[in-house]
């Protein structure tokens, strides 16, 4: 009975012993060994020297046996502490959230039943039910809380202002006096009434025009018409020759014929597009709605959703999104004042580095060497210029959350397809949605490669009309960029490329193609303001004319 209770004593004491009392025991047993063997060794000569190879064996053995012990208590003692923390930051965790209200919903999608989920199974494409917008912060806030990205930032406001000095020292010494007069601007910003004019017809037509004619067709849908696929022809075919004339040819017809400068005609043409992708939207996700359930309910949306959603910084339309309670006005202040200040900053990137280097090659002929150094010099100000966005305007000023659709962190991408996808979210989202995913839908998934490629020649055709509207000339660099490297690197640079390396490549190649659009296109602005055709053919317009004229008149913008 007294040996059990022991037994059950030493058990519990090997259990309970510490791993530094462990280490202990294991030196003090070596301690006495090597006692005992020197006390060996001092009584009988003879055999010290077979004691002191077994002394020097059984001592290296000891220390690999305790060095295999410590590595073995440290991991042991890592792995306990680990799961104590873990517990420790779990209990944290749960007792903060009990003690926030209750949080807004991180999903904004109306809810649907099974019922009303096999009804649409029919009228969407079989792979998801479209875009769930979520809830966060904006990746700018997040970034500028960090002092390093808020120096970066900072440095940009110093270059600013390094750039507003120059060009006012300059002005001084040229002119005798300071220069305040921001002619580049008045003048890209000219016909500035008629370009409001010209927007507010825009807009009123799309807020009523394809409301009405989607509400005209849903209600022939819920009564008892008949012919409701003459219906659906003749709402339809009013649909599209709405988008194709009333918002796709008069704005055209009215940039063209009035002469609207660059930065007017990007305002018009912009917009044009931006509109014409909201309405296509609208339409598209709400016909399957009715096509599903008009007979049961009404399924219409309200025009304020529809009026919230022209006005909303997503091309994605839903009856609701996640909202803010309060309008930050002061947040609001701050975004203007960045977009007004972006605005000055690409007027003296263009008055300091563009404009007169493209003045002076532009009276040259051409020259190999000074076309490649005329590249290399206009990486810097295409890539500053292609920095000048703002993001959080437009989200503040309708009190929505910044639901992940703004800006993502495309500059850590590693291959060109992650860069499509997280470069312009807005746009992505409409591409994939309603080009991509439709045409699967269309061809039932038998036709990727051909999807993908129909995707990449909608947006380079869309990119190249806006260009070739606002600058009034046809000159395709940047659609034979998009649809020849663009889809090349597409392939090349894939999603298994991982690696900084790969990030360093993708930077280089946007580097080098931002100079080429800066540099080619500027050639032919000022190839087409010296050398007007007096009368162009169709062929003519064509022609690229900064290839073959040589430029000798100055009188230029």
């Amino acid at each position: 009975m007294g040996s059990s209770v022991r037994g059950k004593d030493s058990k519990a004491v090997k259990t309970t012993t510490s791993p530094a009392m462990f280490l202990l025991s294991n030196h003090r047993d070596l301690c006495l060994t090597r006692a005992n063997d020197a006390q060996v060794s001092h009584d009988d000569p003879v055999k010290t020297k077979c004691k002191g190879r077994i002394e020097v064996e059984h001592v290296i053995s000891k220390k690999l046996q305790l060095k295999k012990k410590a590595e073995y208590l440290k991991s042991d003692l890592m792995r306990q502490f680990d799961t104590q923390v873990n517990d420790f930051m779990d209990s944290l965790i749960e007792e903060s959230t009990s003690l926030e209200p209750a949080p807004v919903p991180a999903v904004f999608s109306p809810p649907m039943s099974d019922k009303e989920r096999s009804k649409l199974r029919h009228f969407r494409p079989p792979h998801g039910e479209g875009k769930l917008f979520v809830s966060r912060r904006s990746l700018l806030d997040e970034l500028f809380e960090v002092n390093h990205i808020r120096t970066i930032y900072h440095m940009f406001i110093a270059l600013l202002i390094l750039f507003i000095l120059s060009t006012l020292v300059v002005d001084f010494i040229d002119e005798g006096r300071l220069v305040l007069e921001f002619d580049l601007l008045v003048y890209a910003f000219g016909q500035f009434p008629l370009v409001v004019c010209t927007w507010i017809c825009m807009f009123l037509s799309v807020l009523f025009i394809p409301y009405t004619l989607f509400y005209l067709w849903a209600q022939s849908h819920s009564g008892s018409h008949s012919h409701l696929r003459l219906y659906s022809l003749l709402f339809g075919t009013l649909f599209l020759l709405y988008q194709a004339l009333g918002l796709g040819f008069l704005p055209t017809y009215t940039v063209v014929t009035n002469s609207f400068p660059p930065a007017s005609c990007f305002i018009i043409i912009l917009e044009q597009v931006r509109l014409m992708m909201k309405a296509h939207s609208f339409v598209r996700e709400n016909v399957p709605r009715v096509l599903a359930w008009c007979k049961e309910k009404n399924v219409v949306p309200q025009v304020s959703q529809y009026l919230y959603f022209l006005f909303a910084p997503t091309l994605i339309y839903r009856d609701k999104y996640p909202r803010n309670p309060v309008i930050r006005w002061g947040y609001v202040v701050s975004k203007l004042l960045q977009v007004l200040g972006c605005l000055f900053y690409a007027y003296y990137v263009f008055v300091r580095l563009c404009i007169p280097q493209f003045r002076s090659i532009s009276l040259q002929l051409f020259d190999l060497r000074a076309m490649v150094l005329c590249v290399f010099n206009s990486i810097l100000p295409g890539k500053i210029r292609n920095k000048l966005l703002c993001f959080g305007l437009p989200t503040e000023l309708f009190d929505s959350c910044d639901f992940d659709y703004t800006l993502q962190d495309w500059w850590n991408s590693t291959s060109f397809a992650n860069y499509y996808r997280t470069w312009n979210v807005v746009v992505h989202d409409w591409l994939y949605y309603y080009v991509y995913r439709d045409f699967l839908w269309i061809s039932q998934k038998r036709c990727r490669p051909a999807a993908m490629l129909f995707v990449f020649t909608v947006s380079a055709v869309v990119h190249e009309y806006i260009l070739a509207i606002c600058f009034g000339f046809f000159y395709p660099v940047l659609f034979c960029l998009f649809m020849c490297f663009g889809m090349m690197f597409n392939f090349i640079l894939h999603d298994k490329r991982k690696g900084p390396i790969w990030n360093i490549i993708m930077w280089t190649s946007l580097f080098l193609g931002q100079g080429v659009i800066i540099c080619l296109y500027s050639q032919e602005w000022y190839a087409q303001r010296y050398c007007p055709l007096k009368e162009p053919s169709f062929f003519e317009l064509l022609k690229p004319r900064s290839w073959t004229e040589l430029y000798g008149s100055t009188n230029i913008v």
